[in-house]
């Protein structure tokens, strides 16, 4: 497997929390406090379940208009409906004419957009592939999103300080990404490694994004939200894969002391609402954020327990390294026939 490692030189020296006044337990309302969010305009994918649907009504209830991409239209309207300043859209992010097609429908509009959340995701799913051939995984949590950026981009410049958004996962530990078979061709599938580099594309992609968009004040931005009790993401996992955790028992529940662990929805979606809120990362960008912070760089000083939820922290060099990250844009530019070239 070919990637490269990056010394703590190579990457962002902004890597490093900042003293937030926040925690694992802060909630998004907690950090949304005092933040007016009137006339902004805010896409977040996937904002129908989980902490995307959270997100949203935090977004909403500080005054934001917000644009809900979603593959199940009916569910989103049902999920979203009583939230005010909420719009539904139909979105598949592993269709190309889909994402042109709804980013199309928004810049015909001429409004900017202020944040973009890339929240949607899957998880731990059996081998599937897209129209093109392409991963899953890969092509929901990555390429789809590297798409609806790059159609979205006049959008996002027009708005002159705007932040990109991507909800990562503590997973990028477990796999660099790799270049020379992202899509499983020539290895055997393994849906934890699968899921593990489209994770490490996420931060890979808010580094590259925020060198090249930061002179259009566009900052990029990714994240871990926490090992999160009550969400969809593992619906569709082996709980074998549970059990190899030490998370649950042999009849596939999940061990009540872990549970009191985990974060609450509203928990979860407190490191997003701080990536795209704070006034502490104004003038940053191409960070890794958890527990509304920005993370330490693990490298290899943390011992990590999948039965202790709090120490699941910090980024894995090669998920920031600015050499992987340019090598993935332009892979990706050749994987979705895009060139995107901020400019």
């Amino acid at each position: 497997m070919e990637h490269s490692t990056a010394t703590a030189s190579q990457t962002n020296h902004h890597q490093k929390p900042t003293d937030s006044g926040f925690d694992a337990f802060s909630t998004a309302q907690d950090v949304i406090r005092g933040i007016d969010l009137t006339g902004k305009t805010i896409i977040v994918t996937g904002g129908y379940a989980g902490i995307g649907l959270e997100t949203v009504k935090t977004f909403a209830q500080a005054g934001a208009r917000v644009i809900v991409p979603a593959r199940d239209v009916p569910k989103a309207a049902r999920n979203l409906a009583g939230i005010p300043n909420t719009t539904v859209e139909s979105l598949d992010l592993t269709s190309p004419a889909s994402i042109d097609s709804f980013a199309a429908r928004f810049l015909e509009s001429g409004q900017p957009l202020d944040i973009l959340v890339n929240n949607a995701g899957i998880m731990w799913v059996p081998l599937l592939r897209d129209a093109r051939g392409y991963e899953s995984q890969l092509s929901t949590n990555h390429l789809g999103h590297f798409q609806l950026t790059a159609r979205l981009w006049p959008a996002l410049k027009l708005s002159g300080n705007a932040r990109v958004i991507s909800v990562s996962s503590f997973g990028h530990h477990i796999a660099p990404f790799d270049f020379d078979d992202p899509n499983f061709e020539q290895r055997e599938y393994e849906t934890l490694a699968g899921y593990g580099q489209s994770k490490t594309a996420n931060n890979l992609f808010a580094v590259a994004l925020d060198h090249l968009g930061q002179s259009h004040g566009v900052r990029a931005f990714s994240l871990h939200p926490g090992s999160v009790n009550g969400t969809e993401l593992g619906r569709v996992a082996p709980m074998e894969l549970f059990r190899q955790m030490g998370t649950h028992d042999a009849d596939g529940n999940i061990y009540p002391e872990v549970a009191r662990k985990l974060k609450t929805i509203p928990q979860g979606a407190a490191t997003t609402i701080w990536c795209a809120t704070s006034p502490k990362l104004e003038g940053l960008g191409g960070l890794y954020c958890e527990n509304a912070d920005v993370a330490e760089v693990d490298h290899g000083n943390i011992a990590h327990r999948y039965d202790e939820p709090l120490t699941l922290r910090g980024v894995k060099p090669y998920s920031i390294d600015p050499g992987n990250a340019r090598r993935l844009w332009t892979l990706s530019e050749q994987l979705t026939g895009i060139d995107f070239k901020p400019n």
